[in-house]
């Protein structure tokens, strides 16, 4: 209602309630797929409430409440610390408000830091006051994962430009790691033996180094002599430009090239990336890491003939292994059938890139082949939907849906079906 609000645009058409509506749903549900030209249609107005938008959809409904709560005083009572927990995918109940005032204040500090790093080179192309403007917000939108910026090509201006490049990019992957990982991680660098890595953490990063690199390559293979994106860029330029095309699909949303104009092979593996996205308990979205991490694993497990999935000399859980094929099947259903949707109600588009717009939108991504503000008022609703049930998180809402689990008192005999 604050979007649809007359002070909240600068141009002189108004936008309409449905554009609005998705324009929030985006921002708080940090995807950054934009049905108007954020730079342009809101004012000054309007883009704070954006940013604020993004910055309680990164930290999370539980997490803004609990700061407020603790700066007016209240206690935090058992089921608040147990809905906490669930929020941020941490490991333990205990300590989970101390854990979240480390939260605020690593948010505070990395985004102030961001937004230094950016003002250097904001400053100059839009003055000291609206420079400094535009640094936050874009520090806050990289950090959360947002996405959304002040320029109609998002930061393609810039494609070569270190300044802009590299903070941004840092920002993406702190943010994507998760918050337990980040300071477990710090803990580990400054006590060594004393503070090990977990097996989360340790599959979060070893994951995340994974496909980032695996996407730099194949990326750079795929884009080098393309001259739509990479071919005209120097040799540093080419570089960091399929680096952060590497980076931005993992929730980000950001794009320093147009993925409207880049090659089939990378479209696909752009999807590809869309769909895992970042790790549990960041501001990312998609199937996570983890789950990426436990589906090849227990790929591997099985065509060894072997039954137990082992990582880093310890044993998963095969109740894990269960949810995190189930989480990645529940992302294929939805997509599938918002696809299926998506090619009735907006036929006149290519059925790839309404896939495209899909995993997009669900993995809280916001890349787009430029088709989003041309999606009918049924096609936005329906993305309206898939951002809202990617930021939740497909197993998240399906459990939400089902009573409390009774015990079973009846236990079946086993019998064997054929698979394959």
């Amino acid at each position: 209602m604050l979007l649809k609000l007359p002070m909240a645009h600068s141009g002189t058409t108004p936008i309409t309630l449905v554009d609005a509506l998705f324009t929030s749903t985006s921002a708080v549900c940090v995807t950054g797929l934009i049905v108007v030209d954020t730079g342009t249609a809101f004012s000054d107005f309007g883009k704070w409430v954006i940013l604020l938008l993004i910055q309680a959809g990164g930290l999370g409904i539980m997490t803004l409440g609990t700061i407020l709560a603790l700066a007016s005083g209240r206690r935090i009572g058992f089921q608040e610390r147990m809905r906490l927990q669930a929020q941020i995918n941490s490991l333990h109940v205990g300590g989970i408000v101390n854990l979240i005032r480390r939260i605020v204040l690593f948010v505070v500090i990395t985004e102030l830091v961001g937004a230094f790093l950016l003002f250097l080179r904001f400053s100059q192309i839009e003055g000291y006051g609206r420079g400094l403007f535009y640094a936050i917000f874009h520090s806050i939108s990289a950090f959360n994962n947002a996405g959304f910026a002040f320029y109609a090509d998002s930061i393609s201006s810039f494609v070569a430009d270190p300044i802009i490049n590299i903070p941004i990019m840092i920002l993406i992957i702190l943010g994507g790691l998760g918050f337990s990982v980040v300071f477990n991680g710090l803990s580990h660098m400054h006590s060594g033996r004393r503070a090990p890595l977990t097996l989360h953490s340790k599959i979060v990063l070893t994951t995340t180094f994974f496909l980032i690199l695996s996407g730099f390559i194949l990326i750079a293979l795929f884009e080098w002599t393309n001259v739509n994106t990479l071919g005209n860029l120097s040799m540093g330029g080419k570089l960091m430009a399929a680096l952060f095309q590497s980076i931005s699909p993992r929730t980000a949303g950001f794009n320093s090239v147009d993925y409207a104009a880049m090659r089939g092979p990378t479209q696909m593996l752009t999807v590809l990336l869309m769909f895992i996205g970042g790790s549990p308990g960041s501001t990312a979205g998609g199937i996570k890491t983890v789950t990426f991490f436990l589906l090849i694993g227990s790929a591997w497990t099985i065509s060894k003939g072997e039954d137990v999935v082992n990582a880093f000399g310890r044993r998963i859980e095969f109740e894990l292994v269960v949810k995190a094929g189930v989480i990645a099947l529940f992302g294929v259903m939805i997509s599938g059938a918002a696809v299926t949707v998506l090619a009735m109600t907006d036929p006149q588009f290519e059925l790839f890139a309404l896939v495209f717009e899909a995993i997009s939108a669900i993995g809280t991504v916001g890349l787009s082949l430029g088709i989003t503000p041309e999606l009918s008022t049924p096609g936005k609703l329906i993305i309206i939907i898939l951002m809202y049930l990617g930021r939740l998180g497909a197993l998240t809402f399906a459990l939400a849906l089902v009573e409390n689990r009774k015990a079973r008192t009846i236990t079946y005999p086993a019998e064997n079906v054929v698979l394959g």
